[in-house]
């Protein structure tokens, strides 16, 4: 019996699996696959809803790279991406580990929920608390600022503080999923390797340092690989947040492209830059795999 047929036979036993899966393969292939190969032919044209769709070849790449508008959403998403990249994978592990000092269980819980609240809201409901909390009337932040006698600061409005504001919020946004990743991670830890270091004298820092920390690389390797992934696909946070006072210094990628396509309906164009997204998080994807060495 060749290889052929056995493949042929396993298929066979195994058809009621592939039944199965069949409706999410279709949802891939309709909602995912095909748009993204029908993008990439739609890049190559001058794309109109109305009459003939002329092909002119790498035009749409050309004219993006001389294109400054193109080149300060690159800017924007490289620092504002790369920002939430860091931060978003450090600052809740240094969250999970102080509160896997707290001893008290109601307190954990309490803090647990309160940290995983906000990733619970929509980008709409998020961006409208900050931009309510920054108003520069009757927002919190300017309230305690009034209580102290400093000037009320329109931070909305402010170029200085606009990219700082966008990475703050995402932080609140999503600090508490990853938080309870390394929670978990964290409850996973063999507790005899606790009892030995204290049996050897060793204190909670150590304890963090020698233990925890290093059991929880192979969790920040997946969280930086996520982080990464969707570094240059930003866009509902931009899109609720942003004003066109701060717009140059927060428009990414993904709004460039929504408001080259859906806005001024250049098509083709947005098309030619949605192709280069997904080329460049293709290839830093794999680059930061190599690197990260998820797989280990």
């Amino acid at each position: 019996m060749n290889r052929r047929t056995k493949t042929l036979q396993r298929i066979f036993r195994a058809r009621i699996l592939y039944l199965l899966l069949l409706p999410a393969l279709l949802y891939f292939f309709i909602f995912a696959y095909f748009p993204t190969i029908d993008g990439v032919r739609i890049s190559f044209l001058d794309f109109r809803f109305i009459g003939e769709n002329r092909f002119i070849g790498f035009e749409n790449y050309r004219q993006a790279m001389h294109t400054a508008g193109f080149w300060q959403a690159f800017k924007n998403t490289v620092v504002i991406g790369l920002c939430n990249v860091i931060l978003t994978a450090f600052v809740p592990m240094l969250l999970a580990l102080l509160l896997n000092e707290v001893r008290r269980k109601a307190w954990k819980r309490i803090s647990q929920t309160v940290l995983y609240m906000p990733h619970l809201f929509s980008w709409v409901i998020v961006g409208g608390i900050w931009i309510f909390m920054l108003s520069p009337n009757a927002g919190l932040v300017n309230v305690i600022r009034d209580f102290f006698g400093l000037e009320s600061i329109y931070f909305m409005s402010k170029e200085a503080y606009a990219r700082a504001i966008m990475i703050g919020v995402n932080l609140w946004k999503q600090a508490g999923f990853v938080t309870i990743l390394y929670l978990a991670a964290i409850a996973g830890i063999n507790p005899e390797l606790y009892l030995a270091a204290m049996i050897d004298g060793a204190g909670g820092f150590k304890r963090a340092l020698y233990i925890t920390l290093p059991e929880l690389m192979s969790t920040l390797r997946v969280v930086l690989l996520l982080n990464i992934m969707g570094a240059l696909r930003m866009f509902n946070q931009i899109w609720v947040m942003r004003n066109e006072v701060i717009a140059p210094k927060i428009d990414v990628l993904m709004y460039y492209v929504y408001e080259r396509g859906l806005v001024q309906f250049k098509i083709g164009y947005a098309a030619a830059i949605s192709v280069l997204i997904f080329v460049l998080t293709l290839v830093i994807t794999l680059i930061s795999n190599r690197f990260i060495k998820y797989r280990v």
